[in-house]
């Protein structure tokens, strides 16, 4: 055996948290559509909603007293985002457009993996200012969301890759339960809810200067397990 770390077929990545730092837009957006209803809807309140399938989040918000169907405030919520985006800019989370651009330069295929509506999660790829993904799987391509395994299994078919070959990027609670239902070699990256004691392969503070080789070494670590009890 040589020291040479295998690369995984695939890196899967979840959007908010992860890839980008759009919580603090839902957050607001959220604000002002239960106080538009003259309800309050604090800091905790939102944080129930990190990593949440959006017609769940839909159900807690009209139970904070927004009157709309559960199809609309998704819809809602979606335009004030994607305007904050148009207006305010694509704040990456740090080190994840550098780590996704070398994972491009290096030939690994990349997947975004997320349960925002699809409308959204293009007008982020379309952001970046290089192709960035192979495959895009959002909330409305799924029938299950996070934490089923289901948009986690419909990427890796999508890039015709075996789930135990792909390693996932995460930073909330639901999404690498999702991850490691479906499989895949699962990092956690923790942004605004700790992922203690979830199970995931490795947690990383930052992706900020971690790169391919590092990857490389997080699958060959957590696959050599999985090799052996096979």
């Amino acid at each position: 055996m040589g020291s040479v770390s295998r690369k995984p077929r695939a890196v899967l990545w979840d959007m908010d948290g992860t890839l980008v730092d759009t919580e603090p837009y839902w957050m607001a957006a959220e604000t002002s559509l239960v106080e538009s209803f003259g309800g309050s809807w604090t800091h905790e309140d939102a944080l129930q909603l990190v990593g949440s399938g959006l017609i769940d989040s839909a159900i807690i918000l009209q139970n904070a007293g927004v009157a709309m169907e559960p199809e609309a405030i998704v819809s809602h919520l979606t335009d004030v985002v994607q305007e904050s985006l148009r207006t305010q800019g694509v704040p990456f989370r740090p080190g994840a457009r550098e780590l996704l651009a070398e994972l491009r330069d290096a030939g690994i295929p990349t997947g975004l993996v997320t349960m925002s509506l699809r409308r959204m999660a293009l007008n982020v790829v379309d952001l970046i200012e290089f192709e960035a993904f192979d495959i895009v799987v959002a909330g409305d391509d799924v029938d299950n969301p996070k934490p089923h395994p289901e948009p986690y299994l419909q990427a890796a078919a999508l890039l015709d890759v075996d789930i135990t070959e792909v390693v996932v990027i995460e930073d909330s609670p639901t999404g690498v339960r999702a991850g490691l239902a479906s499989g895949a070699v699962t990092l956690g990256v923790p942004h605004i809810v700790p992922l203690d004691d979830l199970g995931a392969h490795e947690l990383w503070p930052t992706l900020a200067g971690r790169g391919v080789s590092d990857l490389g070494d997080l699958f060959d670590a957590n696959n050599a397990m999985t090799e052996v009890i096979r």
